[in-house]
């Protein structure tokens, strides 16, 4: 009977508590604008770039198996990406610690207890022994909404931490095709040095052949070899760069950091791909993840806000308690020795200092950090955007002027080389026009290494289509021995 009568009244007490309801604290919240109304399109794109975001993983438009595996195997074994997704845990745990203070607290209590007293009875000792079992339950009834804010807070810190991790997977993704294009772009330069060179040396050959004949001077060998030694001297730079870049590459894939020979890459290893179309710049709010984490942490402040301001408002308390005491233990559980209450209480703060409103006006001073946080994610999304699109336009005309400019070279280099033959020309001719067409090669090879690396940066900056890069942080945290593995770093 006594069970059910403390259920009874601390449920009612509770179901008054809800019916109460809850009034929400923070102020309203309205996403900041800025930048102001944003244009129509983007200020640098062409006509022909208009249309749909693609929607599969960007980077299989190389067409490169190789890179394919790169890129599954950074996604699984890279330890940022780990790091964040053990925050995106530890996020989670934090949510759901939070939620939990919304709901009825439930406790059990077991003691005994052994007394002494001397000198009650007259001049005997009175020993006395109780023992207790005992179920409690204590709840805040949220009236203004505090633990409402809170967990909502915590839920949108929760997505926050998941863009974030979006985002390094974006970032680390490019970083790992970016490498890989530079890596590619070195095999190119030091495949050219080792053509260039070869072809310095048969000039050596053929101008000390003519000198041993008497035909020339030996100011024609001599500076057959300045040339050729300058060729060489570029080799060693161009083949530590590799194995740096292959390096940096290993680490990000969470291998031991090595080295290895540079692979042969044919002359038209460039691909020319199509132009990305840009969709429109109000699209770019929900595609970039750190403008959808910013908003996020931005909302989370706001909610704080009205957390803040329920801290200074009552307090409701109820608590509840059921239980047995005797002094026997093998009749604790007697119906007979049960005992039971219910309380219900309020506390209203009346001085404290200043630190409730300091609190809030903390609080508010935080979201405005955020707003200008997001707001500075915003412009910078909409100038990588920006520049990636004129980076785009102006490197390709550069790729085509430089492209003439090779096929010139080539074609000077044998006219000179034929004139010389002949007698009409100083050999000084010939060797400018050996080295005008290894710089030509090799300002070509470089320049399309920054087309392409412009695509990875505008397909970052557009923020597309990431769900290649959705994979489990159970997953990521459960596979603790990832490096190793996988395809060899090239």
């Amino acid at each position: 009977m006594g069970l059910k009568l403390s259920i009874h009244v601390f449920g009612r007490l509770i179901c008054t508590a809800l019916l109460v309801g809850c009034v929400r604290m923070e102020p309203e919240y309205q996403r900041p604008e800025p930048v102001g109304q944003l244009p129509d399109k983007f200020e640098q794109v062409s006509a022909h770039t208009d249309g749909a975001l693609v929607d599969d993983a960007w980077w299989r438009e190389f067409n490169d198996p190789g890179l394919d595996r790169l890129v599954e195997d950074v996604l699984v074994y890279n330890w940022d990406l780990k790091q964040a997704a053990a925050r995106i845990l530890e996020a989670r745990a934090r949510f759901r610690q939070t939620r939990a203070d919304r709901y009825p607290e439930l406790g059990f209590n077991a003691s005994a207890d052994r007394r002494n007293l001397s000198g009650t009875q007259g001049n005997a000792e009175l020993d006395i022994t109780s023992y207790e079992l005992s179920l409690g339950a204590a709840y805040e009834v949220d009236l203004w909404g505090r633990f409402a804010s809170l967990t909502d807070a915590a839920r949108n810190d929760l997505l926050a931490e998941e863009e974030t991790r979006r985002t390094l997977a974006q970032s680390i993704v490019a970083e790992t095709v970016l490498l890989y294009l530079e890596i590619e772009s070195l095999e190119r330069r030091i495949q050219i040095a080792h053509q260039n060179i070869d072809s310095f040396s048969r000039s050596l050959e053929f101008v000390s052949t003519r000198y041993r004949r008497g035909l020339i001077s030996v100011l024609d060998v001599r500076q057959a070899r300045r040339v050729l030694a300058q060729a060489e001297a570029v080799l060693p730079e161009l083949e530590q760069l590799l194995g740096l870049r292959q390096q940096e590459l290993a680490v990000l894939l969470g291998r031991y950091p090595t080295t290895s020979d540079p692979r042969q890459q044919p002359e038209d290893y460039f691909q020319q791909l199509p132009p990305v179309p840009p969709g429109l710049p109000s699209e770019l709010l929900q595609r970039r993840p750190e403008i959808r984490a910013a908003e996020a942490r931005l909302q989370a402040a706001n909610q704080r806000i009205g957390a803040a301001k329920a801290a200074r408002f009552p307090s409701i308390f109820l608590t509840g308690e059921y239980g047995f005491s005797s002094d026997e233990l093998n009749r604790l559980v007697d119906l007979d020795f049960d005992f039971w209450s219910a309380t219900a209480g309020l506390t209203q703060p009346i001085f404290n200092a200043g630190r409730l409103k300091a609190n809030q006006r903390g609080a508010e001073a935080r979201y405005e950090q955020e707003a200008a946080v997001y707001a500075r994610t915003l412009l910078t999304a909409f100038s990588e955007v920006e520049a990636a699109l004129l980076t785009r336009k102006k490197q390709s005309e550069r790729r085509e002027r430089l492209y003439r400019f090779r096929e010139e070279a080539r074609a000077t280099g044998r006219v000179a080389a034929q004139r010389y033959i002949r007698g009409l020309t100083p050999y000084l001719d010939v060797l400018d026009a050996q080295r005008t067409r290894f710089e030509a090669e090799d300002q070509l090879v470089r320049v399309e290494l920054v087309v392409l690396s412009n695509r990875v940066q505008l397909y970052r900056a557009l923020g597309g289509n990431w769900a290649a890069l959705e994979i489990s942080p159970d997953a990521l945290i459960s596979d603790a021995q990832g490096t190793g593995k996988g395809e060899e770093s090239p």
